[in-house]
Protein backbone atom coordinates (compact mmCIF):
# COMPACT_ATOMS: atom_id res chain seq x y z
CA UNK A 1 0.00 0.00 0.00
CA UNK A 2 1.44 3.27 -1.09
CA UNK A 3 1.42 6.21 1.36
CA UNK A 4 2.72 9.71 1.33
CA UNK A 5 5.54 9.67 3.86
CA UNK A 6 8.69 11.47 4.62
CA UNK A 7 11.68 9.86 6.26
CA UNK A 8 14.31 11.07 8.60
CA UNK A 9 17.62 9.26 9.13
CA UNK A 10 20.18 9.52 11.90
CA UNK A 11 23.62 7.99 11.65
CA UNK A 12 24.96 5.85 14.50
CA UNK A 13 28.55 4.93 15.40
CA UNK A 14 30.18 2.58 17.84
CA UNK A 15 32.24 3.48 20.87
CA UNK A 16 35.44 3.12 18.94
CA UNK A 17 34.09 5.44 16.29
CA UNK A 18 33.28 2.94 13.70
CA UNK A 19 30.11 3.44 11.66
CA UNK A 20 27.31 1.34 13.08
CA UNK A 21 24.57 2.12 10.60
CA UNK A 22 21.69 4.45 10.02
CA UNK A 23 18.43 4.78 11.91
CA UNK A 24 15.68 5.73 9.45
CA UNK A 25 12.16 6.63 10.45
CA UNK A 26 9.29 7.00 7.96
CA UNK A 27 6.40 9.20 9.02
CA UNK A 28 3.07 9.55 7.27
CA UNK A 29 2.35 13.04 6.13
CA UNK A 30 -1.37 12.54 6.87
CA UNK A 31 -0.62 12.03 10.55
CA UNK A 32 0.89 15.46 10.89
CA UNK A 33 -1.78 17.00 8.68
CA UNK A 34 -4.55 15.60 10.90
CA UNK A 35 -2.71 16.70 14.03
CA UNK A 36 -2.17 20.23 12.74
CA UNK A 37 -5.75 20.41 11.55
CA UNK A 38 -6.89 19.61 15.09
CA UNK A 39 -4.53 22.29 16.45
CA UNK A 40 -5.87 24.98 14.15
CA UNK A 41 -9.45 23.97 15.08
CA UNK A 42 -10.72 25.48 11.86
CA UNK A 43 -9.61 28.98 12.86
CA UNK A 44 -10.07 31.17 9.74
CA UNK A 45 -6.76 32.20 8.20
CA UNK A 46 -4.64 30.30 10.72
CA UNK A 47 -1.95 27.97 9.32
CA UNK A 48 0.38 25.39 10.92
CA UNK A 49 3.40 23.86 9.26
CA UNK A 50 6.49 21.69 9.60
CA UNK A 51 9.59 22.80 7.68
CA UNK A 52 13.09 21.58 7.10
CA UNK A 53 15.91 23.92 7.94
CA UNK A 54 16.54 24.51 4.28
CA UNK A 55 12.97 25.81 3.84
CA UNK A 56 11.45 22.63 2.49
CA UNK A 57 7.78 22.24 3.31
CA UNK A 58 7.09 18.91 4.97
CA UNK A 59 3.54 19.51 6.20
CA UNK A 60 1.32 22.53 5.85
CA UNK A 61 -2.22 23.00 7.05
CA UNK A 62 -4.13 24.14 5.13
CA UNK A 63 -2.43 22.37 2.23
CA UNK A 64 -0.29 24.41 -0.16
CA UNK A 65 -0.93 24.74 -3.83
CA UNK A 66 0.58 22.00 -6.01
CA UNK A 67 4.16 22.65 -7.05
CA UNK A 68 5.11 24.70 -3.98
CA UNK A 69 7.69 22.68 -2.05
CA UNK A 70 9.80 25.37 -0.40
CA UNK A 71 9.13 28.58 1.44
CA UNK A 72 10.85 31.62 -0.07
CA UNK A 73 10.30 34.28 2.59
CA UNK A 74 13.76 35.70 3.34
CA UNK A 75 13.08 36.64 6.94
CA UNK A 76 11.78 33.20 7.81
CA UNK A 77 14.41 31.18 5.89
CA UNK A 78 17.16 33.35 7.32
CA UNK A 79 16.01 32.53 10.86
CA UNK A 80 16.06 28.79 10.11
CA UNK A 81 19.50 28.87 8.47
CA UNK A 82 20.84 30.67 11.52
CA UNK A 83 19.59 27.73 13.54
CA UNK A 84 17.54 30.00 15.87
CA UNK A 85 15.64 28.13 18.54
CA UNK A 86 12.41 30.22 18.28
CA UNK A 87 11.18 33.53 17.12
CA UNK A 88 8.46 35.60 15.46
CA UNK A 89 8.48 37.32 12.12
CA UNK A 90 5.96 39.30 10.07
CA UNK A 91 5.99 38.20 6.48
CA UNK A 92 3.91 38.19 3.35
CA UNK A 93 3.58 34.49 2.60
CA UNK A 94 5.05 33.23 -0.64
CA UNK A 95 2.48 30.48 -0.57
CA UNK A 96 -0.76 32.47 -0.73
CA UNK A 97 0.43 36.13 -0.64
CA UNK A 98 -1.30 36.88 2.69
CA UNK A 99 0.51 38.95 5.30
CA UNK A 100 0.93 36.92 8.46
CA UNK A 101 2.64 36.95 11.80
CA UNK A 102 4.59 33.68 12.02
CA UNK A 103 5.81 32.13 15.28
CA UNK A 104 8.38 29.33 14.90
CA UNK A 105 10.29 26.92 17.12
CA UNK A 106 12.96 24.29 16.35
CA UNK A 107 11.88 20.71 17.04
CA UNK A 108 14.44 19.47 19.55
CA UNK A 109 17.83 18.79 17.99
CA UNK A 110 16.23 17.95 14.68
CA UNK A 111 16.71 20.24 11.69
CA UNK A 112 12.98 20.81 11.69
CA UNK A 113 10.89 23.88 12.54
CA UNK A 114 7.29 23.97 13.59
CA UNK A 115 5.38 27.18 12.72
CA UNK A 116 2.06 28.72 13.56
CA UNK A 117 0.87 31.72 11.52
CA UNK A 118 -2.15 33.97 11.66
CA UNK A 119 -3.04 36.72 9.15
CA UNK A 120 -2.55 40.31 10.40
CA UNK A 121 -5.99 41.13 9.00
CA UNK A 122 -7.53 38.54 11.31
CA UNK A 123 -5.63 40.01 14.25
CA UNK A 124 -6.84 43.53 13.42
CA UNK A 125 -10.37 42.24 12.90
CA UNK A 126 -10.24 40.57 16.31
CA UNK A 127 -8.92 43.77 17.86
CA UNK A 128 -11.63 45.82 16.19
CA UNK A 129 -14.30 43.42 17.34
CA UNK A 130 -12.88 43.39 20.85
CA UNK A 131 -12.53 47.15 21.14
CA UNK A 132 -15.90 47.68 19.48
CA UNK A 133 -17.44 45.47 22.14
CA UNK A 134 -15.56 47.39 24.84
CA UNK A 135 -16.61 50.71 23.29
CA UNK A 136 -20.23 49.56 23.14
CA UNK A 137 -20.09 48.34 26.71
CA UNK A 138 -18.51 51.59 27.94
CA UNK A 139 -20.46 53.90 25.62
CA UNK A 140 -23.82 53.01 27.12
CA UNK A 141 -22.95 54.17 30.65
CA UNK A 142 -21.02 57.15 29.24
CA UNK A 143 -24.03 58.23 27.21
CA UNK A 144 -26.19 57.76 30.28
CA UNK A 145 -23.77 59.83 32.35
CA UNK A 146 -23.67 62.59 29.72
CA UNK A 147 -27.44 62.58 29.43
CA UNK A 148 -27.62 62.85 33.20
CA UNK A 149 -25.10 65.72 33.16
CA UNK A 150 -27.00 67.52 30.39
CA UNK A 151 -30.28 67.01 32.22
CA UNK A 152 -28.71 68.32 35.43
CA UNK A 153 -27.29 71.35 33.60
CA UNK A 154 -30.67 72.02 32.02
CA UNK A 155 -32.39 71.73 35.36
CA UNK A 156 -29.75 73.95 36.92
CA UNK A 157 -30.20 76.53 34.16
CA UNK A 158 -33.97 76.42 34.59
CA UNK A 159 -33.58 76.85 38.34
CA UNK A 160 -31.18 79.75 37.76
CA UNK A 161 -33.66 81.42 35.41
CA UNK A 162 -36.43 80.84 37.94
CA UNK A 163 -34.21 82.24 40.70
CA UNK A 164 -33.37 85.34 38.67
CA UNK A 165 -37.02 85.77 37.74
CA UNK A 166 -37.97 85.42 41.39
CA UNK A 167 -35.30 87.92 42.37
CA UNK A 168 -36.56 90.35 39.73
CA UNK A 169 -40.14 89.80 40.91
CA UNK A 170 -39.13 90.46 44.51
CA UNK A 171 -37.19 93.57 43.49
CA UNK A 172 -40.13 94.77 41.39
CA UNK A 173 -42.58 94.17 44.23
CA UNK A 174 -40.31 95.90 46.72
CA UNK A 175 -39.94 98.81 44.30
CA UNK A 176 -43.70 98.90 43.73
CA UNK A 177 -44.34 98.82 47.47
CA UNK A 178 -41.78 101.57 48.03
CA UNK A 179 -43.31 103.61 45.21
CA UNK A 180 -46.78 103.01 46.63
CA UNK A 181 -45.67 104.12 50.09
CA UNK A 182 -43.97 107.15 48.57
CA UNK A 183 -47.10 107.99 46.56
CA UNK A 184 -49.27 107.67 49.66
CA UNK A 185 -46.88 109.86 51.61
CA UNK A 186 -46.75 112.37 48.79
CA UNK A 187 -50.54 112.28 48.43
CA UNK A 188 -51.01 112.84 52.15
CA UNK A 189 -48.39 115.57 52.10
CA UNK A 190 -50.04 117.16 49.05
CA UNK A 191 -53.44 117.18 50.72
CA UNK A 192 -51.95 118.61 53.92
CA UNK A 193 -50.05 121.29 52.01
CA UNK A 194 -53.09 122.11 49.89
CA UNK A 195 -55.37 122.48 52.92
CA UNK A 196 -52.83 124.60 54.76
CA UNK A 197 -52.24 126.74 51.68
CA UNK A 198 -55.98 127.12 51.09
CA UNK A 199 -56.59 128.30 54.64
CA UNK A 200 -53.51 130.50 54.38
CA UNK A 201 -54.90 132.03 51.21
CA UNK A 202 -58.14 132.85 53.00
CA UNK A 203 -56.18 134.62 55.71
CA UNK A 204 -54.20 136.50 53.08
CA UNK A 205 -57.41 137.56 51.42
CA UNK A 206 -58.55 139.02 54.74
CA UNK A 207 -55.25 140.91 55.04
CA UNK A 208 -55.35 142.07 51.41
CA UNK A 209 -58.97 143.25 51.68
CA UNK A 210 -58.29 145.22 54.83
CA UNK A 211 -55.15 146.76 53.32
CA UNK A 212 -57.22 147.86 50.34
CA UNK A 213 -59.69 149.45 52.75
CA UNK A 214 -56.82 151.21 54.50
CA UNK A 215 -55.56 152.43 51.14
CA UNK A 216 -59.00 153.81 50.28
CA UNK A 217 -59.10 155.59 53.64
CA UNK A 218 -55.71 157.20 52.86
CA UNK A 219 -53.93 155.05 55.47
CA UNK A 220 -54.70 157.51 58.31
CA UNK A 221 -51.02 158.05 59.04
CA UNK A 222 -50.09 154.35 58.75
CA UNK A 223 -49.03 154.26 55.11
CA UNK A 224 -45.50 152.95 55.77
CA UNK A 225 -46.76 150.20 58.07
CA UNK A 226 -49.55 149.16 55.72
CA UNK A 227 -47.19 149.06 52.73
CA UNK A 228 -44.80 146.88 54.72
CA UNK A 229 -47.64 144.48 55.46
CA UNK A 230 -48.60 144.60 51.78
CA UNK A 231 -45.10 143.60 50.70
CA UNK A 232 -45.05 140.78 53.22
CA UNK A 233 -48.47 139.67 51.99
CA UNK A 234 -47.21 139.53 48.42
CA UNK A 235 -44.37 137.23 49.52
CA UNK A 236 -46.78 135.10 51.51
CA UNK A 237 -49.09 134.83 48.50
CA UNK A 238 -46.14 133.65 46.39
CA UNK A 239 -45.27 131.02 49.02
CA UNK A 240 -48.88 129.84 49.18
CA UNK A 241 -48.99 129.63 45.40
CA UNK A 242 -45.80 127.60 45.43
CA UNK A 243 -47.22 125.22 48.03
CA UNK A 244 -50.38 124.73 45.98
CA UNK A 245 -48.34 124.25 42.83
CA UNK A 246 -46.22 121.51 44.43
CA UNK A 247 -49.40 119.84 45.72
CA UNK A 248 -50.90 120.14 42.18
CA UNK A 249 -53.81 122.14 43.66
CA UNK A 250 -52.99 125.54 42.17
CA UNK A 251 -55.65 126.72 39.70
CA UNK A 252 -53.99 126.95 36.30
CA UNK A 253 -54.52 129.46 33.52
CA UNK A 254 -53.23 127.50 30.54
CA UNK A 255 -52.51 129.73 27.55
CA UNK A 256 -50.35 129.62 24.41
CA UNK A 257 -46.81 130.92 24.96
CA UNK A 258 -44.46 131.98 22.18
CA UNK A 259 -41.09 131.04 23.71
CA UNK A 260 -39.14 132.95 21.05
CA UNK A 261 -40.67 136.16 22.46
CA UNK A 262 -41.46 135.15 26.03
CA UNK A 263 -38.01 133.93 27.12
CA UNK A 264 -36.02 137.03 26.03
CA UNK A 265 -38.69 139.26 27.60
CA UNK A 266 -38.30 137.40 30.92
CA UNK A 267 -34.50 137.83 30.90
CA UNK A 268 -34.75 140.79 33.28
CA UNK A 269 -36.54 138.74 35.92
CA UNK A 270 -34.03 135.91 35.48
CA UNK A 271 -31.05 138.27 35.93
CA UNK A 272 -32.60 139.71 39.06
CA UNK A 273 -33.17 136.24 40.52
CA UNK A 274 -29.65 135.07 39.59
CA UNK A 275 -27.95 138.05 41.23
CA UNK A 276 -25.23 140.47 40.20
CA UNK A 277 -22.37 137.95 40.44
CA UNK A 278 -23.90 135.58 37.89
CA UNK A 279 -23.60 136.22 34.17
CA UNK A 280 -26.90 135.29 32.49
CA UNK A 281 -27.02 134.40 28.80
CA UNK A 282 -30.24 133.57 26.95
CA UNK A 283 -29.99 131.74 23.61
CA UNK A 284 -33.38 131.23 21.97
CA UNK A 285 -33.93 129.72 18.54
CA UNK A 286 -36.11 132.08 16.47
CA UNK A 287 -38.20 129.18 15.13
CA UNK A 288 -39.16 127.84 18.57
CA UNK A 289 -42.47 126.03 18.71
CA UNK A 290 -45.24 127.45 20.83
CA UNK A 291 -46.28 125.69 24.05
CA UNK A 292 -49.41 125.80 26.18
CA UNK A 293 -48.80 126.34 29.89
CA UNK A 294 -49.57 128.58 32.83
CA UNK A 295 -47.27 131.55 32.20
CA UNK A 296 -47.08 132.44 35.89
CA UNK A 297 -46.20 128.89 36.89
CA UNK A 298 -43.56 128.70 34.14
CA UNK A 299 -42.16 132.03 35.26
CA UNK A 300 -41.96 130.79 38.87
CA UNK A 301 -40.23 127.62 37.66
CA UNK A 302 -37.55 129.59 35.79
CA UNK A 303 -37.03 131.90 38.77
CA UNK A 304 -36.66 128.88 41.09
CA UNK A 305 -34.02 127.38 38.77
CA UNK A 306 -32.19 130.73 38.63
CA UNK A 307 -32.22 131.04 42.44
CA UNK A 308 -30.83 127.50 42.79
CA UNK A 309 -28.11 128.34 40.25
CA UNK A 310 -27.23 131.49 42.20
CA UNK A 311 -26.93 129.50 45.44
CA UNK A 312 -24.70 126.95 43.66
CA UNK A 313 -22.34 129.76 42.52
CA UNK A 314 -21.65 131.85 45.67
CA UNK A 315 -18.57 133.40 44.03
CA UNK A 316 -20.32 133.99 40.73
CA UNK A 317 -20.34 132.14 37.45
CA UNK A 318 -22.30 131.61 34.25
CA UNK A 319 -25.98 130.74 33.87
CA UNK A 320 -26.90 129.85 30.28
CA UNK A 321 -30.45 129.31 28.99
CA UNK A 322 -30.81 127.49 25.67
CA UNK A 323 -33.95 126.43 23.86
CA UNK A 324 -34.51 124.16 20.88
CA UNK A 325 -37.16 122.02 19.22
CA UNK A 326 -36.82 118.27 19.75
CA UNK A 327 -38.67 115.10 18.78
CA UNK A 328 -38.89 112.49 21.51
CA UNK A 329 -39.26 108.77 20.73
CA UNK A 330 -39.03 105.63 22.85
CA UNK A 331 -38.96 107.53 26.13
CA UNK A 332 -40.04 105.85 29.37
CA UNK A 333 -41.86 108.95 30.64
CA UNK A 334 -42.76 111.23 27.76
CA UNK A 335 -45.11 110.14 24.97
CA UNK A 336 -43.60 110.20 21.50
CA UNK A 337 -44.00 113.62 19.91
CA UNK A 338 -42.65 117.14 19.43
CA UNK A 339 -41.43 119.14 22.40
CA UNK A 340 -39.90 122.51 23.15
CA UNK A 341 -36.76 121.93 25.21
CA UNK A 342 -35.48 124.66 27.56
CA UNK A 343 -32.10 123.84 29.15
CA UNK A 344 -30.69 125.80 32.11
CA UNK A 345 -26.97 125.23 32.72
CA UNK A 346 -24.89 126.71 35.54
CA UNK A 347 -21.17 126.47 36.26
CA UNK A 348 -21.70 125.87 39.95
CA UNK A 349 -20.66 123.24 42.43
CA UNK A 350 -22.91 120.50 41.07
CA UNK A 351 -24.38 117.79 43.23
CA UNK A 352 -23.62 114.11 43.92
CA UNK A 353 -25.76 111.40 42.38
CA UNK A 354 -27.64 110.67 45.62
CA UNK A 355 -28.68 114.31 45.88
CA UNK A 356 -29.55 114.61 42.17
CA UNK A 357 -31.91 111.62 42.43
CA UNK A 358 -33.92 113.39 45.14
CA UNK A 359 -33.69 116.90 43.74
CA UNK A 360 -37.35 117.05 42.65
CA UNK A 361 -38.75 115.68 45.93
CA UNK A 362 -40.96 118.16 47.80
CA UNK A 363 -39.40 119.58 50.98
CA UNK A 364 -36.00 118.02 50.17
CA UNK A 365 -33.18 120.55 50.46
CA UNK A 366 -29.45 120.51 51.12
CA UNK A 367 -29.36 124.16 52.15
CA UNK A 368 -28.82 125.29 55.71
CA UNK A 369 -31.81 125.43 58.00
CA UNK A 370 -33.85 128.51 57.20
CA UNK A 371 -32.15 129.01 53.82
CA UNK A 372 -34.46 126.91 51.66
CA UNK A 373 -37.94 125.42 51.66
CA UNK A 374 -37.29 122.41 49.43
CA UNK A 375 -40.12 123.50 47.13
CA UNK A 376 -38.16 125.10 44.26
CA UNK A 377 -37.42 122.14 41.98
CA UNK A 378 -40.59 120.38 43.12
CA UNK A 379 -42.54 123.35 41.76
CA UNK A 380 -40.50 123.18 38.53
CA UNK A 381 -41.47 119.53 37.99
CA UNK A 382 -45.10 120.23 38.93
CA UNK A 383 -45.33 123.13 36.46
CA UNK A 384 -43.96 120.98 33.63
CA UNK A 385 -46.14 117.97 34.38
CA UNK A 386 -49.26 120.14 34.62
CA UNK A 387 -48.42 121.22 31.06
CA UNK A 388 -48.11 117.49 30.06
CA UNK A 389 -44.30 117.70 30.00
CA UNK A 390 -41.54 116.86 32.44
CA UNK A 391 -38.29 118.12 33.93
CA UNK A 392 -34.94 116.36 34.18
CA UNK A 393 -31.69 117.13 35.93
CA UNK A 394 -28.08 116.22 35.18
CA UNK A 395 -25.29 117.24 37.53
CA UNK A 396 -21.56 116.59 37.84
CA UNK A 397 -19.85 117.53 41.12
CA UNK A 398 -17.50 120.41 40.52
CA UNK A 399 -18.69 121.01 36.95
CA UNK A 400 -22.24 122.32 37.29
CA UNK A 401 -25.86 121.36 36.82
CA UNK A 402 -28.26 121.31 33.87
CA UNK A 403 -32.04 121.35 34.29
CA UNK A 404 -34.07 120.52 31.18
CA UNK A 405 -37.75 121.36 30.75
CA UNK A 406 -39.74 119.44 28.12
CA UNK A 407 -43.01 121.13 27.10
CA UNK A 408 -45.30 119.69 24.39
CA UNK A 409 -45.65 121.64 21.16
CA UNK A 410 -48.90 123.62 20.89
CA UNK A 411 -50.70 123.45 17.54
CA UNK A 412 -53.58 125.83 18.31
CA UNK A 413 -54.00 129.55 17.57
CA UNK A 414 -50.97 131.82 18.02
CA UNK A 415 -50.20 133.27 21.42
CA UNK A 416 -51.16 136.83 22.29
CA UNK A 417 -48.30 139.39 22.43
CA UNK A 418 -46.32 138.97 25.65
CA UNK A 419 -46.04 141.90 28.06
CA UNK A 420 -43.14 141.76 30.47
CA UNK A 421 -44.08 142.01 34.17
CA UNK A 422 -42.05 145.20 34.62
CA UNK A 423 -44.03 146.90 31.85
CA UNK A 424 -47.47 145.68 32.84
CA UNK A 425 -48.06 148.61 35.18
CA UNK A 426 -47.40 151.10 32.36
CA UNK A 427 -49.80 149.76 29.75
CA UNK A 428 -52.49 152.11 28.48
CA UNK A 429 -55.22 150.01 30.13
CA UNK A 430 -53.54 149.97 33.56
CA UNK A 431 -55.68 151.39 36.39
CA UNK A 432 -52.74 153.61 37.39
CA UNK A 433 -52.82 155.41 34.03
CA UNK A 434 -56.55 155.75 33.35
CA UNK A 435 -59.45 157.00 35.37
CA UNK A 436 -61.43 154.23 36.97
CA UNK A 437 -64.75 153.60 35.32
CA UNK A 438 -67.68 154.86 37.29
CA UNK A 439 -69.23 152.04 39.27
CA UNK A 440 -72.90 151.32 39.18
CA UNK A 441 -73.88 150.08 42.64
CA UNK A 442 -75.89 146.90 42.71
CA UNK A 443 -76.96 144.09 44.99
CA UNK A 444 -74.60 141.18 45.54
CA UNK A 445 -75.23 137.87 47.29
CA UNK A 446 -71.91 136.74 48.84
CA UNK A 447 -71.78 133.02 49.73
CA UNK A 448 -68.70 132.27 51.86
CA UNK A 449 -68.34 129.99 54.90
CA UNK A 450 -65.29 131.86 56.26
CA UNK A 451 -66.76 134.85 58.02
CA UNK A 452 -63.48 136.81 58.11
CA UNK A 453 -62.98 136.41 54.37
CA UNK A 454 -66.60 137.31 53.79
CA UNK A 455 -66.27 140.41 55.97
CA UNK A 456 -63.19 141.59 54.09
CA UNK A 457 -64.70 141.00 50.62
CA UNK A 458 -68.00 142.57 51.66
CA UNK A 459 -66.20 145.67 52.98
CA UNK A 460 -64.36 146.08 49.67
CA UNK A 461 -67.60 145.58 47.72
CA UNK A 462 -69.24 148.21 49.91
CA UNK A 463 -66.55 150.69 48.86
CA UNK A 464 -67.66 150.05 45.28
CA UNK A 465 -71.17 151.13 46.34
CA UNK A 466 -72.61 147.61 46.32
CA UNK A 467 -75.34 146.36 48.64
CA UNK A 468 -74.00 143.03 49.97
CA UNK A 469 -76.01 140.15 51.45
CA UNK A 470 -73.93 137.37 53.06
CA UNK A 471 -74.89 133.72 53.47
CA UNK A 472 -72.66 131.06 55.07
CA UNK A 473 -73.74 128.08 52.95
CA UNK A 474 -74.91 127.35 49.41
CA UNK A 475 -78.01 125.65 50.84
CA UNK A 476 -79.18 128.89 52.50
CA UNK A 477 -78.29 130.91 49.39
CA UNK A 478 -80.40 128.63 47.16
CA UNK A 479 -83.29 128.78 49.62
CA UNK A 480 -83.07 132.57 49.55
CA UNK A 481 -83.19 132.63 45.76
CA UNK A 482 -86.02 130.12 45.74
CA UNK A 483 -88.05 132.49 47.93
CA UNK A 484 -87.91 135.08 45.14
CA UNK A 485 -84.92 137.21 46.09
CA UNK A 486 -82.87 138.46 43.14
CA UNK A 487 -79.40 140.00 42.99
CA UNK A 488 -77.27 141.65 40.34
CA UNK A 489 -74.52 139.12 41.12
CA UNK A 490 -74.17 135.94 43.15
CA UNK A 491 -70.53 135.48 44.26
CA UNK A 492 -69.95 132.06 45.86
CA UNK A 493 -67.04 130.06 47.16
CA UNK A 494 -66.90 126.45 45.90
CA UNK A 495 -65.84 124.45 48.96
CA UNK A 496 -68.47 124.84 51.65
CA UNK A 497 -70.25 122.68 54.23
CA UNK A 498 -73.76 121.44 53.62
CA UNK A 499 -75.63 119.56 50.95
CA UNK A 500 -74.66 121.89 48.11
CA UNK A 501 -71.25 123.27 47.18
CA UNK A 502 -70.57 126.26 44.97
CA UNK A 503 -70.62 124.24 41.73
CA UNK A 504 -73.94 122.64 42.65
CA UNK A 505 -75.33 126.11 43.42
CA UNK A 506 -74.14 127.46 40.05
CA UNK A 507 -75.72 124.58 38.14
CA UNK A 508 -79.04 124.94 39.95
CA UNK A 509 -79.08 128.72 39.48
CA UNK A 510 -78.26 128.45 35.77
CA UNK A 511 -80.97 125.84 35.37
CA UNK A 512 -83.69 127.65 37.31
CA UNK A 513 -82.89 131.31 36.58
CA UNK A 514 -80.76 131.59 33.39
CA UNK A 515 -80.62 135.40 33.58
CA UNK A 516 -79.14 135.42 37.09
CA UNK A 517 -75.42 136.33 37.05
CA UNK A 518 -73.25 134.08 39.20
CA UNK A 519 -69.47 133.80 39.74
CA UNK A 520 -67.40 131.29 41.73
CA UNK A 521 -64.26 131.59 43.87
CA UNK A 522 -61.79 128.78 44.56
CA UNK A 523 -58.21 128.08 45.52
CA UNK A 524 -58.06 124.46 44.34
CA UNK A 525 -56.99 123.40 40.85
CA UNK A 526 -59.34 120.39 40.65
CA UNK A 527 -62.29 122.57 41.65
CA UNK A 528 -61.15 125.18 39.13
CA UNK A 529 -61.24 122.64 36.30
CA UNK A 530 -64.63 121.24 37.38
CA UNK A 531 -66.09 124.73 37.66
CA UNK A 532 -65.11 125.53 34.06
CA UNK A 533 -67.84 123.18 32.81
CA UNK A 534 -70.54 125.30 34.47
CA UNK A 535 -69.79 128.17 32.09
CA UNK A 536 -69.64 130.79 34.88
CA UNK A 537 -66.88 133.27 35.71
CA UNK A 538 -64.28 131.87 38.12
CA UNK A 539 -61.93 133.83 40.39
CA UNK A 540 -58.79 131.97 41.48
CA UNK A 541 -57.89 132.69 45.11
CA UNK A 542 -56.13 134.78 46.16
CA UNK A 543 -57.52 137.32 43.71
CA UNK A 544 -56.73 141.02 43.86
CA UNK A 545 -59.12 143.91 44.17
CA UNK A 546 -58.88 144.81 40.48
CA UNK A 547 -60.15 141.37 39.46
CA UNK A 548 -63.09 141.83 41.82
CA UNK A 549 -63.72 145.32 40.43
CA UNK A 550 -63.77 144.03 36.84
CA UNK A 551 -66.25 141.32 37.85
CA UNK A 552 -68.61 143.87 39.42
CA UNK A 553 -68.32 146.24 36.43
CA UNK A 554 -69.50 143.66 33.91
Amino acid sequence: QQADVFTTSVGRSLNDGRFAGVVSIALKRDYFADFYRDLSNGEPGMSVGLYRRDGGILVHEPPTRPGITHVRDPAFTSAMRNNELFGRVRIRSSIDGVERVVAFRRAGDYPLYVTSAIPTGAIFAEWRQHYTLIAVMTAAPCVAVWLLVLFSLRQLRAQQVAWERWQAEVAMRLSAEASSRQLRRMGALGNLVANVAHDFNNLLMVVAANMELARRKNFNGLEREVLAVERATAGAEALARRLLSVARKQPLKQEPIDLAVWLPAAAGLIETAAGEKVQVKVQVSPDMWQVRADATELEFAIINIAVNARDAMPRGGRFVIRSQNVRVTADNVLPDGEYALIAFTDSGEGMPETTARRAFEPLFTTKLSGSGTGLGLAQVLAACEQADGTARLDSVPGRGTTVRLYLPRYHGPSAAPFIAPDDAAHTPDSPDNTALAELHPGSILLVEDNEEVAAGVAAVLATFGCDVRHELTADKAFDLLSEGSRFDLVLSDIQMPGRLNGIDLAEKVRGAWPSQRIALMTGYADEFERARHTGVTILAKPFNIEELRELVLR
